[in-house]
């Protein structure tokens, strides 16, 4: 059985460290081509026809991507400035209904994402002709991600990898 956690755990982190580099490499690309498409209006008077296009699609994925990331890292306000009102007793019957909704929010994303997915792939975008649907298959994938990270909360497994990102918000 440990070895079946091991193998889940080991996986988890390696589809967190692919998510990761997904995520930095769009915010990579995106500064590059935004910073292409400026210097070439202003220089030589010419933009790329698909700089916008792929440009708003990279910054979905990452805006959307970076939900399930804040969901494991546990960065979202509800949920400090909801739960540290009451005792520690309620506490946990409250971080389990906080866990449940999560859940339920990454089902949704699955379910209506999947369904908005597959009824944009008959259109195309306009520079690219690529299906619309490449911009909305990442709410499935995040949903797919919430509810992961959602599980793992409420069986106890701590999800947080990077322990003190929020060591300066309270000042």
């Amino acid at each position: 059985m440990i070895r079946i956690w091991r193998t889940i755990r080991a996986a988890a982190l390696m589809i967190d460290r692919i998510v990761e580099g997904f995520a930095v490499w769009a915010l990579a690309a995106m500064t590059l081509i935004v910073t292409m498409q400026v210097v070439t209006r202003k220089l030589f008077n010419f933009v790329f026809f698909w700089s916008e296009e792929v440009t708003l699609l990279l910054l979905i994925w990452f805006a959307i991507l970076g939900i399930a990331i804040g969901f494991r890292e546990k960065l979202h306000l509800s949920m400090d400035a909801f739960t540290n009102r009451f005792p520690a007793s309620w506490n946990k019957v409250l971080d389990k209904i906080i866990g449940s909704c999560t859940f339920m929010f990454g089902i949704y994303l699955v379910v209506y994402g999947w369904d908005f997915t597959v009824m944009m792939h008959a259109n195309t975008l306009s520079a690219t002709e690529w299906p619309v649907s490449v911009m909305y298959v990442v709410m499935p994938i995040t949903g797919v991600m919430v509810c992961f990270y959602a599980l793992l909360d409420l069986i106890g497994v701590n999800t947080v990898r990077y322990q003190h990102l929020d060591e300066g918000a309270g000042e």
